[in-house]
C-alpha cells in the first residue's frame, strides 16, 4: 500500500512539472508580456490595406522586434485602417519621419509592421502618427495584375 502511494505521488509531481514546463514554453513562444503597458509609448499609422495583420503582431526596426500591434480599427471618414502600435520605451529615439510598411514573414507567414527610421532631429512621442505608410501587398492582387497585364499586352501587339 505504501509503495502505491509513493508511485502515485511521484507520478503526480511529474505531471505537475510537465504542465509547468508546457505553460512556460507557451508564454515564451507567444511573447506574452514581452512589451508591457508600462515603459512603452503608442504611435499609429493609417493604411489603405492591412491584409491579415492582427493585433499582437510584432513591430520591428531592421528585423529587431521593438513593439507590438495594439489595435486595428477602421476610420469611418476615410475608410482607412488605423493601426495603433505599442513601442518599448527603450526605443524612444525614432525620428518623426519614420515610415511604416506591412511585410510578411517568409512566403506564407504572418504579417508584421516594419518601421524605417528617417533623418528628422525630432523624435516620436506617445500619441504621434506616422504619415508615411505602405500598405500590405496582397498575393492574390499581384497574381491577378500579372495575369491581366500579360493578357492586355499580348492583345495590343496583334
Amino acid at each position: 500500500m505504501k509503495i502505491n502511494q509513493s508511485v502515485e505521488l511521484t507520478a503526480g509531481l511529474f505531471m505537475l512539472l510537465g504542465l509547468a514546463a508546457l505553460l512556460f514554453l507557451a508564454f515564451e513562444a507567444t511573447d506574452v508580456g514581452g512589451f508591457g503597458k508600462e515603459g512603452s509609448y503608442q504611435i499609429s499609422a493609417r493604411f489603405s490595406n492591412v491584409g491579415d495583420l492582427k493585433p499582437r503582431a510584432p513591430v520591428a526596426v531592421a528585423g529587431v522586434n521593438i513593439g507590438t500591434i495594439e489595435a486595428i480599427t477602421l476610420e469611418p471618414d476615410s475608410f482607412e485602417a488605423l493601426v495603433t502600435m505599442t513601442i518599448d520605451a527603450r526605443y524612444d529615439q525614432l525620428p518623426t519621419d519614420t515610415s511604416a510598411s506591412i511585410y510578411t514573414k517568409g512566403v506564407l507567414g504572418d504579417k508584421y509592421v516594419e518601421l524605417e527610421p528617417g533623418g528628422s532631429p525630432d523624435y516620436l512621442r506617445n500619441g504621434d502618427e506616422l504619415f508615411i505608410a505602405q500598405s500590405a501587398v496582397v498575393l492574390e492582387e499581384l497574381v491577378s495584375k500579372y495575369l491581366f497585364n500579360s493578357d492586355t499586352e499580348s492583345s495590343d501587339e496583334e
